[in-house]
Order: C-alpha cells, then structure tokens, then sequence
C-alpha cells in the first residue's frame, strides 16, 4: 500500500518509508502492525492517515508519547526520550527498587571469576533487559552491558554482582534522556572512534567502542561497544580495526538519512585519538607492523579517498567513544553527558 501510495522505501533500512510532494516530505517508520508518521505538512499527514483507514483496521493514537518501551516527550522545537517506566520495571522485577544508588555503571576493577551462579536463568532475564535499555536510550551501559552479556553461556556470582551494581546506577539515573532540539543548519555528521587493546583478559582481544552524535552538540544517535574479532598486536592496530567498524557505521548513516532528509553532507567527520591509526587510514604503504592486517579493515581507506569521511585527531581527554571501551568514571560521565544526552539532565 505504501508503495502505491508514491512512497520510497529507504535502502538502508526497509522499515522506512518516504514520500516527497513539493518542498513537503511524509516519513513512515514501519515496525511489525505499529507505524510513526512524521511530516512537516500537516495536511499531507491527514491524507495519509485517511488512506490507510481505508484500505485497513486502523487506530489513530494521536501525537507519540510511547513507543516500543520508550517514552516520547514533545515540545517547542525539542523530543526527548527516556525509559523511565520500562527501567523502574526492571528494578521493581529483579526486586532492586529500592537498592542504594551508585554513581558509575560499574566498577573501575571488576571480579568475574567467582563461585558459580545459581540462578542462571534470572541472570540472562537481567542481562536481556539491560540490552534492550543499552539499545535505545542508555549509550552509558554500552560497555559494561556488553562485557557481561559475554558471560551469558555460564555466568559466574561476579557477573550477578556487577549486573546489579548496573541496575543500582539505573536507580539514580532513571530520569536521563535523549534530547534533540531543532535546527534549521544543514546536517553535519560527526563520529568517534576509539578501542582498549588488550582489555580482555582471557583472550587479549581488544574492544571497539564508536559513537555518532546527530550534531556536535549531542545527542548520540548510534553508538557500540564489542570485543574485536581477531587479537591486535599494537594500539595502532587495534584503533586502526575500530576506525574501520566506525566508518561502516558512517556510510550506513549516510545512507539512512540522505534517504529521509536531503541536507546532509556526504564528508562525515571521524575523530580518532591514535596518530598511527590515522596516518595507516590515509597512507597505504605496506609496512612491516601493518602487512598482516586483513583487507576488510582497509575499507577505511577507500572511505577516505572517495572523500567519504575526513578522519582529524582528537585528545584523549575529548574521546566520547572512551566511555565505552572501558569502565567510565564519574568525572568522564559528567564531562561527555551533554554530548551523550544532548542535554544535562
């Protein structure tokens, strides 16, 4: 029906759907029997929304307030989203709703390797519910959540203590939300990119961990943390795998928003804090400390000569994507929640 309707489905996500009439634009965002409309003409809106009562069973919720566990705030020029419900019934399920709140998600040194866990089951329930949290709204779970959902397999009473020192970080900042405010400037993606070498020590693989503010004020928009694949013999290499991730997630940004909105710029910048990484990107000379590294990662490469990204330097101390290749610390939570967030909190 959308289809026949002049709508365009996105190539970087099929769930979306365009239509353009004029200088006005209609974007459907399809999941299972749910749909979001947003437009900029009112009038186009009500036309669509009467074409689909009449081909189908349809129900009008009015302006969007919830939508898969999230919660939708709107106002002049501003959304904000949160999971505040979906996170108090978590706490209110695992029976931590009214544990002592912590400051940080988790430790700085963390014990996994204790006696074994029980309850299983309750732990893998726990963990599955912070993913879905660390999806959506939380970017400042990412690392600990994926360092934990590692142990889901045979889960030690460690990784139940550090699940819970999450949820009790979830306790005190239950109210944090993603907020975007309007902007008549044309879209400039930026991207961070950054990875912990060695930081796993039961296989020495490193962690990846990028994030791509919608501007450079913030709010996030997409955000990872993983283990690499393959074990990094240097800094430079493990940085120089991560770049690479992050420049498939810049062209797959790209793509998704040239597809809704026809303002944004193809050069994205990526800021890397590794020298050697940066000078690997853009020179591709064969070294002896360099040779092995497989051909997939050199896509960032052909990124950078096709002037797809622009990859700058940025000081440790300004690395966004820090906070999701190692435990945070308060003070870094505090110096990049507004970049995070898109707004204090």
């Amino acid at each position: 029906h959308l289809a026949n309707d002049g709508f365009v489905r996105n190539h970087a996500d099929h769930c979306v759907y365009k239509k353009q009439v004029d200088d006005k634009i209609v974007i459907v965002i399809v999941w299972v029997d749910d749909l979001i409309i947003a437009s900029d003409s009112m009038q186009l809106m009500e036309e669509f929304k009467e074409s689909m009562k009449t081909q189908f069973k349809m129900k009008d919720l009015g302006r969007i307030t919830f939508f898969l566990g999230m919660d939708f705030k709107q106002s002049k020029g501003e959304i904000k989203i949160n999971q505040k419900r979906f996170i108090l019934k978590i706490l209110e399920r695992f029976g931590m709703i009214d544990c002592k709140p912590r400051l940080t998600p988790c430790e700085q040194r963390l014990e996994f390797n204790c006696g074994e866990l029980t309850n299983a089951r309750q732990y893998r329930e726990m963990i599955g519910s912070l993913i879905y949290a660390m999806t959506c709204t939380r970017p400042d779970l990412s690392w600990i959540v994926s360092r934990l959902s590692q142990t889901l397999s045979n889960p030690r009473t460690g990784d139940l203590i550090a699940a819970k020192h999450v949820l009790r970080y979830l306790k005190g900042t239950v109210d944090y939300e993603l907020c975007f405010k309007k902007s008549d400037a044309d879209l400039q993606l930026t991207a961070y990119s950054d990875s912990n070498w060695a930081s796993c020590l039961e296989d020495r693989r490193s962690t990846t961990g990028y994030c791509c503010p919608l501007t450079e004020g913030g709010p996030l928009i997409s955000w990872k943390s993983r283990k690499q694949p393959t074990v990094a013999i240097s800094t430079c290499e493990a940085e120089y795998v991560a770049l690479a991730n992050t420049a498939q997630e810049c062209l797959y940004l790209t793509q998704l928003l040239n597809g809704m909105y026809k303002k944004v710029h193809q050069r994205m910048k990526v800021s890397v804090d590794n020298q050697g990484a940066i000078a690997l990107s853009k020179n591709p000379v064969n070294r002896q400390r360099s040779k092995h590294i497989d051909i997939k990662y050199h896509f960032v490469r052909e990124m950078y000569v096709k002037g797809m990204i622009d990859i700058v330097y940025c000081p440790t101390q300004d690395m966004v994507a820090d906070i999701l290749t190692k435990p945070p610390t308060k003070c870094k939570l505090d110096n990049f929640k507004s970049i995070v967030f898109g707004c204090c909190n």
